[in-house]
């Protein structure tokens, strides 16, 4: 016979009733067992020591004699319990009920069939969970592990940005180190040419000196002089016919100029002496005037050809 829950309940009830009522029957037994107890202590003894041999021979007899023995106290009368108000009567045990005699009540609904526990599903869900906790732990993992790789790059990239930053200052140090050399060099170049300049416009006025002094310009020594001088008008005529006078350049002033030319009259060079009134643009038209004019004169004044001319050339208008 199954069990029902209405009667465990009861069971109980009854089991804690019958606990309360004992132990309070205890308490009252033990409160009413104190309050009767007869004192088992009565009035003091009193003794006296005597001398057995001071003794007479009566008294001698009488204390070797057995003593009577002594009527019993009177039981006390036992008191009238209390009268309680109302008597509760103590819970019986009910009587188990015999399987063949008890009578099967029926139930009020059919019970709930409890389902039985599936080993499949659980087995699917530890392994669902353990799953989830795996692909947790490589989450968390992979996290960490691009928190390290970002730290690591951005590590990289400031070292590469420090790296580039120290490049870039020596490449300007090398390029302002190169400038420095190059202006060094530029200065001493410049420097150079003025010397250059300074030493040949020396030697080539003490060769003017030596020469005006040997011969008339720009014949040779045993040159003729006539020649000498129509081959100096032609080479004028030559330069005036194809120059232009500039407005800074008054008319009449005379620059004096040097000529290096090939025989047929192909110029190879022009340069004009430190003493030449004409600034740089009138000295660059005269120039231009030279290479214009190109070839010099030369058929029929062979005879005073020279590979260097000094030529002073006077301004004039045409």
């Amino acid at each position: 016979m199954q069990q029902r829950p209405a009667d465990t309940v009861s069971a109980v009830v009854l089991a804690l009733g019958l606990h309360v009522v004992l132990l309070l029957l205890l308490v009252f037994g033990l409160t009413w067992t104190r309050s009767n107890a007869v004192p088992a202590y009565g009035s003091p003894v009193s003794a006296e020591l005597f001398d057995p041999d001071a003794l007479s021979a009566a008294q001698r007899r009488a204390l070797e004699a057995p003593p009577e023995p002594l009527p019993e106290p009177p039981l006390p009368e036992p008191e009238p319990e209390p009268v309680e108000e109302e008597a509760v009567p103590l819970p019986q045990p009910l009587p188990e009920p015999v399987p063949e005699d008890a009578p099967a009540e029926p139930q009020p609904q059919a019970q709930e069939q409890l389902p039985e526990p599936d080993t499949i599903d659980q087995d699917a869900a530890r392994r669902e969970a353990e799953s989830e906790l795996t692909a947790e732990r490589e989450q968390e993992e992979r996290r960490r592990q691009e928190q390290i790789d970002l730290t690591e790059r951005k590590q990289q990239e400031e070292a590469e940005q420090k790296r580039r930053l120290a490049r870039q200052q020596r490449e300007e140090e090398l390029k302002k180190l190169r400038a420095e050399r190059e202006k060094i060099r530029r200065e001493a170049e410049l420097a150079e040419q003025k010397l250059k300049q300074i030493a040949d416009a020396r030697a080539r006025q003490a060769s003017d000196q030596a020469a005006e002094s040997a011969a008339p310009p720009p014949g040779r020594p045993d040159g003729d002089s006539d020649l000498a001088a129509r081959y100096a008008a032609a080479l004028q005529e030559a330069i005036a016919r194809n120059w232009g006078r500039p407005d800074n350049v008054p008319l009449g002033q005379v620059c004096r100029l040097y000529i290096t030319q090939l025989p047929g009259g192909q110029v190879m060079s022009v340069e004009f002496d430190p003493s030449c009134p004409f600034d740089a643009q009138g000295r660059r038209s005269v120039e231009a005037a030279v290479r214009k004019a190109e070839p010099l004169p030369y058929r029929g004044f062979e005879p005073v050809f020279s590979r260097r001319l000094n030529l002073n050339f006077t301004a004039q208008d045409r």
